[in-house]
């Protein structure tokens, strides 16, 4: 594994050649692209919407939280709507996504990304050449689960964050000067399974009980065919933000295509771990910087 030594202005310039000169530009995108954008799940972001559940259970960031046992289903969806409301229906403070929506739009593209907030939809990039492969925070799902259905959850979220005292303006919530914010939200808002009656879950990849429904199946379906029309072609593997939690999902594939097709390159931005194998040194560009930087210099 190796960082490449190039100077900085020219991979700017072999990167925006590889995308005017790509058939196709594949985008892989981790966390690490949303955290670029502006969802920070710690810090004053968090301090801000999680100030009351910071102080009783001393949670420091938003995952954490996620995380805890708590005792009533009340409790647990007043965490969880406002988490979900903050990073999957509010914009993300930047626009980078816009940004690189406006790069790729007019190239056969298609994205590959772990994340579950969304952005690329709300950015304009085209649903239909999107792959979602953890999940949704806009989707709800049996909690057991009893069958292979999701459901969007946009109003009842809206509604359970509403309930705790907060404000909507313009899509952003807002805390009112005045008046207790609630940690609970009311026993007839807990979300139930239409089928069995037990509480609903997130569609989240988090254990086995991650629902795949037809949705998942035919973009899983659609980017395979992607790939196979497209692989004897100009590809570009752009991968955004991609870390070493879930690798095989993204950048492991990403390094093996770029390895095996005859006229395939590979860019890699992502700030701390940009590298690449020496195998596919000679196709790869990486840049060790915060995205938003370098797609502010690509465009």
């Amino acid at each position: 594994m190796k960082e490449s030594t190039e100077n900085y202005s020219d991979k700017i310039a072999e990167i925006k050649k590889k995308i005017n000169e790509a058939d196709a530009v594949i985008i892989g995108a981790g966390a690490g692209l949303s955290t670029s954008a502006g969802f920070i799940y710690s810090g004053e972001r968090f301090g801000k919407y999680f100030s009351d559940f910071a102080e009783k259970y001393g949670f420091s960031d938003m995952y954490s939280g996620g995380f805890y046992p708590y005792e009533t289903l009340e409790e647990h969806w007043g965490y969880w709507s406002r988490y979900i409301y903050v990073n999957r229906y509010m914009d993300a403070p930047k626009d980078l996504y816009e940004k690189i929506y406006n790069i790729v739009k007019d190239k056969d593209y298609f994205v590959l990304t772990t994340n579950v907030d969304h952005c690329f939809q709300k950015a304009g990039f085209d649903k239909d050449r999107l792959f979602y492969t953890q999940g949704d925070y806009g989707l709800f799902q049996c909690s057991k689960p009893c069958h292979k259905e999701t459901y969007g959850n946009g109003d009842i979220i809206k509604n359970m964050v509403l309930s705790q005292g907060f404000k909507i303006e313009n899509g952003e919530l807002i805390i009112p000067n005045e008046g207790e914010i609630k940690l609970s939200i009311p026993s007839d808002l807990i979300p139930h399974c239409p089928k069995c009656g037990r509480p609903m879950s997130m569609n989240l990849r988090a254990d086995n009980t991650f629902v795949e429904n037809s949705g998942w199946y035919e973009a899983a379906k659609r980017y395979e065919n992607f790939i196979k029309t497209h692989k004897h072609k100009k590809v570009l593997f752009l991968e955004l933000g991609v870390g070493y939690n879930t690798p095989g999902i993204i950048k492991y594939p990403f390094w093996q295509m770029t390895n095996t097709f005859p006229d395939a390159s590979y860019v890699c931005l992502n700030k701390g771990e940009a590298l690449v194998p020496d195998e596919i040194a000679d196709k790869s560009i990486c840049l060790n910087d915060d995205i938003y930087s370098v797609v502010e210099k690509l465009i």
